[in-house]
């Protein structure tokens, strides 16, 4: 089975939180939830950080995250991921880094301090509500494998797919048509993100899709929806 890496990005709406607490003071901390928590909490009694963004005072560059994040998993314990991030509140927009596999709240200090020691300087508190509604655009590595022409799977995740949308839409009109696809489609419970792989020849226009259990079936059935509408 083919097995590929890519560079692209995800754009997601998350309701999300400020941290108050296991950070250094005076700092500007993001959690982002898992969007399927209610299902994997009932598995699991430790409650674990899912995406963290340390907000930073000027934008980094993905290359300065990637080798901040290779050098602190070299040098310590950590196994964790960083990729840039940008987070939009209203008109406000926030740069910052998206840190996944921090195995403990209690680590989030630990972790920040290791990328203050990389050069990265942090933005001050905003006043935030808890849950407020924001949308996360996150600059990552996939690496996927093939499953069809038009659909993908995480290598590391087999809950976690990605189909191909035959153009560009904005976000508007990704949230309008999800919502009606959601209300026509067998499948429930699933999550979904609007992305792009950088590739050689050009862009491909994904969607991400998440579900616990979710078969190939499923996800062909998804791809025919959206292939449908956006053909």
């Amino acid at each position: 089975m083919e097995i590929r890496q890519l560079i692209g990005k995800l754009i997601i709406q998350e309701n999300i939180s400020p941290i108050e607490r296991n950070k250094i003071p005076n700092t500007f901390v993001i959690n982002i939830p898992n969007p399927l928590a209610s299902y994997y909490g009932r598995f699991t009694a430790i409650e674990k950080p899912h995406s963290i963004v340390f907000v930073t005072k000027e934008p980094a560059s993905f290359e300065k995250i990637l080798r901040a994040t290779t050098k602190i998993n070299k040098e310590t314990d950590f196994d964790i991921a960083g990729a840039k991030c940008e987070i939009t509140i209203g008109k406000k927009k926030y740069s910052g880094i998206r840190v996944k596999r921090i195995n403990r709240h209690n680590f989030i200090e630990e972790v920040q301090r290791l990328y203050q020691k990389e050069g990265f300087e942090f933005a001050k508190p905003v006043r935030m509500k808890e849950d407020t509604d924001a949308l996360v655009r996150v600059n990552k590595f996939f690496t996927i494998k093939k499953i069809t022409d038009h659909i993908w799977q995480s290598n590391g995740n087999p809950n976690r797919y990605y189909i191909h949308i035959p153009k560009y839409i904005d976000w508007n009109e990704f949230r309008d048509v999800t919502f009606d696809i959601k209300n026509n489609v067998s499948v429930t419970g699933y999550d979904v993100a609007k992305g792009i792989f950088y590739e050689n020849n050009g862009i491909t226009e994904m969607v991400r899709i998440i579900k616990p259990d979710i078969t190939e079936a499923m996800v062909k059935e998804i791809y025919e929806k959206y292939r449908d509408r956006l053909s």
